[in-house]
């Protein structure tokens, strides 16, 4: 085992891209849908995708680069 620490994927990008900004645009865009919209048929779809983003770059992502850093 190695006593080199871990490279954190989150040290390297900005703030904007910070798990809790993209935590918070996808709320923010969900709730949009509703409020301003009112309709099933757009936020579930809008949901979707935000929950593909959401799986994307906090699990894949951080996943794919702790095992390409090892």
């Amino acid at each position: 085992m190695s006593d080199t620490p871990q490279p954190d994927l989150w040290a390297e990008k900005p703030w904007w891209c910070q798990p809790w900004t993209i935590i918070l645009t996808g709320v923010l865009a969900i709730s949009g849908s509703w409020l301003v919209l009112h309709r099933l048929w757009v936020t579930i779809p809008v949901s979707a995708i935000i929950l593909i983003w959401w799986i994307l770059f906090l699990v894949i992502a951080p996943a794919a680069y702790n095992n390409q850093s090892r």
